[in-house]
């Protein structure tokens, strides 16, 4: 007996230990630019199980360093670090006891910014033309820095144009709601959106009067590697003399049409001209699951709940990896996923909520738009692909729970996007097996 109380008291206190260290919350916020510790910023701990309520507040101390006594029943936290001015974010799920968060030094102008691609999709009725414009804007700044002032990413939309919805996504975020704000020039629009080392998206959604026939002109303000025009075969597009554009097609929607010019530069003249009128269905491919994306693709699931735009924060994605698949053809759509956690993973993905979203390039530099025939993701050693797709199935399935707990979800959108988890999971143990 006295054995055995020894043994229970010692597993009680080694119980009591871990549950203690669980409750602190702790890490190193460091300057991206600098690469020091960021002294003095602000880090707030963000409870998720409770909605966006913020838990409590602190500052890094001289060597970057923060602490959090983490209160009530563990749950997924987030971490803010403020750093003049610009706010970035790093999950901390549950059983997690260390975040690092890596901070940016501000600049009013960033010399290295380019734009990777630059997309125009439209549809149309016999009295309205529905367009979406995404820019995927890439900041290669060295030592990196964040680019922010009044009008930070500027574009032209057609006269006439009615703003609509307008959303942003930080590089490994989540896409938020922004603002279009007219500047002097006439359809001269700016958002006010940190650009942040990595890769930043803009969508805008805008209508215009349509009588079954228009003029438009992209004016690029920026240099672009792909500027992709959309729409539907049953609508006429002709480019305007001296505009250069390639005609190209999408394997996954026969009812499209899809014409790029590559290598644009600022100011170039690429006026086009619609007719008719057509709308374009949605694929199933393009609301594929983020987690099973290279999986799911081709048989057209959609398993991943809460898809869209319209986050509450631009807090990390795990899975943005598999977000990009290389250009084909049309091939430019981004499959935006749920909106889910990552501690290192990079790349991006981007969606129209109501409209599916054209994307133009892949998550690395060297993807260029090219024929559907051509195209195809780069294979990688089939282990490998199985390794990260557990890592991120194991990322999504934390993020369905979050979703669930926080009610973003209905029982049985919950039942029938774990279910799909679990059968993608299973395929990925027997490939790791």
């Amino acid at each position: 007996m006295t054995k055995l109380a020894k043994s229970a008291l010692l597993a009680a206190i080694f119980s009591l230990a871990l549950s203690s260290a669980a409750q602190t919350l702790t890490g190193t916020v460091t300057n991206g630019t600098t690469n020091k510790p960021a002294a003095g910023d602000q880090v707030i701990l963000i409870n998720l199980a409770n909605g966006m309520d913020v838990a409590a507040s602190t500052k890094a101390d001289s060597s970057g360093k923060y602490s959090f006594k983490l209160t009530g029943e563990p749950g997924p936290h987030l971490i803010r670090a403020v750093h003049q001015g610009v706010n970035y974010h790093q999950m901390a799920p549950p059983g997690v006891n260390t975040a690092d968060v890596q901070v940016y030094d501000v600049a009013t102008k960033v010399a290295e910014l380019s734009v990777t691609a630059d997309v125009l999709r439209f549809q149309a009725d016999s009295g309205t033309l529905q367009g979406v414009r995404l820019f995927v804007v890439s900041n290669t700044s060295s030592p990196a820095k964040t680019q922010m002032n009044d009008h930070n990413f500027e574009f032209y939309l057609p006269a006439g144009a009615k703003v609509g919805q307008v959303q942003a996504r930080a590089p490994n975020g989540q896409p938020i709601a922004a603002d279009a704000t007219p500047q002097a020039d006439k359809n001269r629009y700016a958002i006010a959106f940190p650009l942040r080392p990595g890769e930043t998206q803009f969508q805008v959604e805008y209508t215009l009067p349509y009588s079954g026939q228009i003029n438009i002109d992209p004016k690029p303000l920026y240099a672009a590697e792909h500027l992709v025009i959309v729409l539907p075969k049953s609508m006429h597009f002709k480019a305007a003399t001296g505009s250069s554009f390639q005609s190209m097609q999408d394997p996954n929607q026969a009812d499209t049409m899809v014409e790029v010019a590559q290598q644009v530069k600022p100011g170039q003249a690429l006026g086009f001209s619609l007719q008719g009128t057509g709308t374009i269905n949605e694929s199933p491919s393009q609301v594929a699951s983020g987690a099973a994306q290279q999986q799911d693709q081709q048989q057209g699931r959609d398993n991943r709940p809460g898809g869209g735009l319209g986050a509450p924060i631009d807090a990390p994605d795990a899975l943005q990896k598999y977000r990009w698949p290389i250009l084909v053809g049309f091939a430019v759509l981004l499959a935006i996923g749920g909106w889910v956690v990552t501690k290192r993973q990079a790349g991006v993905a981007v969606q129209g909520t109501q409209y599916p979203v054209p994307s133009a390039v892949s998550s690395g530099r060297d993807a260029a738009v090219r024929p559907a025939a051509a195209a195809a993701p780069a294979a990688s050693a089939p282990a490998a692909k199985s390794t990260v797709l557990l890592e991120a199935l194991k990322d999504e399935m934390f993020q369905l729970e979050v979703e669930r707990k926080q009610g973003k979800i209905t029982p049985a959108e919950y039942e029938k996007a774990k279910a799909a988890l679990d059968q993608t999971l299973e395929r990925a143990l027997k490939r790791q097996g």
